[in-house]
């Protein structure tokens, strides 16, 4: 009897624990449910949805490798594969480095046998053979004996006879004739010397794919010569192929017109000063704070309104952009960075709204370096992609900021991995970003196309290619968060990725760490970039123009209180804040008087305060409060009876639709929000008061959502197993496979059919479970739980009394107790 095995379960059978350990930690979807046994597992994994998965994560030479296989006799030995991958002449490169890819193969149940019978998992067998509706990648057509089916044994005999064979008795025999003499590199090369030079030109145009090309009823010469002796096949009404033999021959026997067993190189690598790109880093880093914070002070009063079907209109989009003076896609992203850190979200009202949340307060009052952490935390676990803002989904239908449909899964291991291949270079090295997706598509060649479609061949990846593009906006996006500066890693951006002690650990399969590792690497790069964050400063200079001039950033309370008494001018290196009579009356209505105001500028003034802004203080001041709002449909009170028969005379309060009351009181038939703004646009300075008479000083940060939670990722796939699972699973899987195929003693006359439950009377089940509790061996029986689903087990019997069997169950791993009732039968196990 042979040792070679004849299927899938079998072969994984013969494998020890840590191999099926490494099956299931590089093929998670196998764990779902936990395989009863050894079969079970291998029939997973020859499924079609299992398969593609593992094929769409392999890298670009194993899948080269694998479509060898496709196209390559079943079973194929190793010598043939080496063949079709390095061809006549043997490329060193490549038989150096295919065991590797071999193995990976076997490792991922993709391939399996012993290397003089390797054979590809049927489903990828079937995935990647090349036929007329699904081309290769390698470019090869049809085997002979495939595109000879149907021919009439006439014909083939014609052919044959045309290619200086001898005639045979039978189409089969005719068949492997013309294929053994295409795969005969000698009588090959004699037979295409006598070719016409326009024969050969044709042969040339569909060597490397595509093998299929058109001909018309009547073929010229050349064409025919080239159809006379098989070396094209009829494929159709007007078509014709390039049988696989004659072309691998064309092509001194390789698959690929450029297999490639090594990653592309990152280079050309610019070497920058680490200080230098740390230091350009951090100041990205604090201008995305500050970006953030005036995007949480734009919606201070309640953000623009949600659409009904979810996000931000384009028009709310562009006035967000020229608030925060970026372009449109920008503005996306920070919308999408702010709602991926839980400070942002919609209100959950009748007339929905977005707006800054209770934890943006919380936030805010964090040190600069603790800000930046959530932030990249946050941006580093999502799976939102801001770069896809404004193109189209499945329906034709524009995708909005902060709306549905913006989750892309492999949006986290996209940026995790191309990070880490910078961190995999030297501090402070920088390469172009075309190196860097260059070695993303080696690593994942088909993850932008389906299994099959000719992405292995091509040097640069497609255009459309969303890995790619995820890749691009991870390099920019780094950038502008100040997790890389001038190109390059910084310091604290290689704790972030957890690769400042060994980055060439972490390959393209690694596990994306869970939020929790990820927030504690965030804090721990924080810690070293706050360092290199700007010290805030605590004074501007006062200027005569009516401006201030804050020179780098400003402690918080001084940026709070400055931002309430004046108007953001211009942004920058420094900050350029301007009085203005409203923005005076605004610090007034927040309860400050002109006294503390001059003190808190000459406070914080390295400058004296210039006469013109006191007097426009004092000024605003003295009219400030002189006319009182309240509510009682809205009136108007003022000591001084004159100014309210100006305000009555005046045309522009018409539509507030005054009457006088009272010599010092007007009624308005309007609501005291609108008297105010009404008589504020006249140039008047009033105040509202409550129901006592007080003056109401407002806040203008004071609306809020309720408390909401950062949007959760959408995993790709399954997760990477727990350890633990996985170790529990193997012993399962053994445990199943143990009761599935351990030899038993027949019970009756007749053995139960294999897979069967065994079925013993109630007496004969009571005896043979007191007898192995007395010699302590195992049995195997059939158990139905009360789902009334069956299932075979072995146990080893401990104690049976009251109707229960308490028994070590080797299929569970575990001690359990089964009512006897629900025992079908039990059968003691063969010796050995």
């Amino acid at each position: 009897m042979t040792d070679t095995p004849r299927t899938l379960a079998e072969e994984l059978r013969t494998r020890t624990d840590s191999g099926l350990v490494d099956l299931l930690r590089a093929r998670p979807d196998l764990l779902s449910p936990v395989p009863g046994d050894v079969t079970q597992l291998a029939t997973r994994a020859g499924t079609r949805a299992s398969v593609v998965r593992a094929v769409e994560r392999l890298d670009r030479f194993a899948l080269q490798t694998a479509e060898a296989l496709a196209v390559a006799p079943d079973p194929c030995p190793y010598a043939v594969l080496a063949g079709l991958m390095a061809g006549d002449a043997g490329d060193a490169g490549v038989l150096a480095a295919l065991p590797d890819a071999v193995a990976g193969l076997r490792a991922q149940a993709l391939v399996w046998g012993p290397d003089d019978r390797l054979r590809l998992v049927r489903t990828a067998r079937e995935l990647l053979t090349p036929s007329a509706t699904h081309p290769s990648p390698t470019g090869l057509g049809p085997s002979v004996a495939e595109a000879t089916s149907g021919m009439s044994p006439g014909r083939l005999q014609e052919i044959i006879a045309a290619a200086g064979l001898p005639a045979t008795h039978d189409p089969v025999t005719a068949v492997s004739a013309l294929a053994a003499l295409f795969t005969d590199r000698v009588r090959m090369a004699a037979l295409l010397d006598t070719a016409p030079a326009e024969s050969v030109a044709v042969l040339d145009k569909l060597l490397w794919g595509p093998p299929y090309g058109g001909v018309t009823d009547r073929p010229a010469p050349h064409l025919q010569w080239l159809l006379d002796r098989g070396l094209l096949l009829p494929a159709g009404a007007r078509n014709v192929v390039l049988p696989r033999e004659a072309a691998l021959h064309l092509r001194a026997g390789r698959a690929h017109r450029e297999p490639e067993p090594v990653p592309p190189a990152l280079a050309p690598v610019t070497e920058r000063d680490p200080l230098a790109v740390d230091g350009a880093a951090a100041g990205q880093a604090f201008t995305a704070l500050a970006t953030v914070e005036e995007l949480l002070k734009e919606w201070d009063l309640g953000g623009p309104a949600v659409l009904r079907a979810g996000g931000l209109s384009v028009r709310d989009l562009k006035r967000t952009a020229a608030a925060l003076d970026t372009t449109e896609q920008l503005a996306a992203f920070w919308l999408e960075l702010a709602y991926a850190a839980g400070l942002v979200a919609s209100d959950g009202e009748a007339d929905e709204r977005y707006a800054a949340t209770p934890a943006a307060e919380e936030w805010l009052q964090l040190p600069d370096e603790l800000r930046w952490a959530e932030l990249v935390a946050g941006w580093l676990a999502a799976t939102r992609t801001p770069g896809v803002v404004g193109s189209a989904d499945a329906k034709g239908r524009a995708l909005a900021a902060l709306g549905p449909h913006l989750d892309r899964s492999p949006a986290p291991e996209v940026r995790r991995r191309a990070l880490t291949l910078l961190a995999s270079l030297p501090p402070g090295a920088a390469v172009p970003a075309g190196a860097v997706l260059d070695r993303l598509h080696w690593e994942r060649p088909l993850r932008a196309a389906a299994p099959g479609a000719p992405a292995s061949g091509t040097a640069a990846p497609p255009v459309s290619d969303l890995r790619s593009r995820i890749a691009q906006w991870t390099l920019a996006e780094a950038e502008l968060l100040g997790v890389t500066g001038r190109g390059a890693l910084a310091t604290h951006g290689r704790v972030l990725i957890g690769a400042e002690t060994s980055p060439q650990a972490d390959g393209p399969d690694s596990a994306v760490p869970s939020a929790a590792e990820t927030g504690a690497a965030a804090a721990r790069a924080a810690a070293l970039l706050a360092p290199h964050l700007p010290e805030p400063l605590d004074h501007v200079l006062l200027q005569a123009d009516l401006t201030a001039v804050a020179p780098g950033p400003l402690r918080r309370p001084l940026a709070e209180a400055l931002g309430v008494l004046a108007d953001v001018e211009s942004k920058g290196g420094a900050t350029v804040y301007r009085f203005t009579p409203g923005s005076v009356r605004r610090a007034l209505d927040a309860g400050r008087s002109a006294a503390e105001l001059q003190d808190f500028l000459a406070t914080h003034s390295r400058t004296p305060v210039p006469q013109p802004l006191a007097y426009l203080i004092d000024d605003v001041a003295r009219r400030h409060g002189q006319l009182r709002i309240g509510a009682a449909g809205a009136y108007v009170r003022c000591d001084d009876d004159a100014l309210l028969s100006e305000i009555l005379a005046d045309r522009r309060a018409a539509p507030l639709r005054l009457r006088r009351l009272a010599p010092t009181v007007l009624a308005a038939q309007t609501a005291p929000d609108q008297l105010l703004e009404g008589l504020r646009a006249m140039g008047y300075a009033p105040a509202a008061e409550s129901a006592e008479g007080d003056v109401l000083i407002t806040r203008p940060d004071s609306y809020r959502t309720p408390p909401r939670t950062a949007p959760a990722p959408v995993p790709e796939g399954p997760p990477a197993p727990d350890p633990a699972l996985v170790g529990g699973a193997v012993r399962a899987i053994r445990a199943g496979d143990l009761a599935a195929t351990a030899e038993r003693k027949p019970v009756a006359a007749t053995a139960p059919a294999p897979g069967a439950l065994p079925r013993t009377t109630s007496a004969e089940t009571l005896a043979t479970m007191q007898a192995a509790v007395l010699t302590q061996a195992a049995v195997w029986i059939g158990y139905v739980n009360a789902d009334g689903a069956a299932s075979q087990r072995v146990i080893a019997p401990v104690r049976v009394e009251g109707g229960f069997v308490t028994a070590y169950d080797h299929t569970s791993d575990e001690v359990r107790t089964y009512p006897l009732h629900r025992i079908t039968g039990v059968a003691e196990l063969a010796e050995g």
